[in-house]
């Protein structure tokens, strides 16, 4: 699937929708975002979160590696998660691999009450289970993306 979006609006947006069409009932679900800088990746964080209904502020964890959100119980398809990991890899340049460990993925990505949406996942390719669901932003000029779902 791909879409271009032409406005950060229209990013979170399409975010908010994509969630429901993700979730699966059993088991995890990792998200795993790549792009330059400033193609979209976090705003469609914003919009995938709204979309699971947390109200917090969504930022990019580009400091701390990795935020953990609360998610609310607001739809029977959603219900069966319960957080939402947000992990940043830009920051990592070196034994990526094993400072996602750290973060404690090892943990977290088999809990299939969690979903978790990497930034910058290219960078910890062999640590990210291979059932993740691959989203490629690409900025167009100005406030348009390309943004490719590559399915499971």
């Amino acid at each position: 699937m791909e879409i271009i979006t032409n406005s950060a609006k229209k990013t979170k947006e399409f975010g908010k929708k994509i969630i429901t069409d993700l979730v699966v009932d059993t088991g995890p679900l990792i998200i795993a975002l790549t792009g330059d800088l400033g193609s979209g990746k976090t705003t469609f964080v914003q919009g995938l979160a709204k979309g699971l209904g947390i109200k917090r502020r969504i930022v990019s964890p580009t400091f701390i590696l990795m935020r953990q959100y609360l998610v609310p119980k607001v739809d029977h398809k959603t219900s069966t998660k319960n957080h939402l990991f947000h992990i940043d890899l830009y920051r990592l340049e070196e034994n990526v691999e094993s400072e996602m460990r750290n973060l404690g993925t090892d943990e977290i990505f088999p809990d299939s009450e969690n979903i978790i949406v990497i930034e910058w996942a290219e960078k910890g390719k062999g640590a990210i289970p291979k059932d993740a669901v691959w989203i490629k932003f690409e900025n167009l000029g100005g406030d348009k993306r390309k943004i490719e779902v590559i399915e499971r």
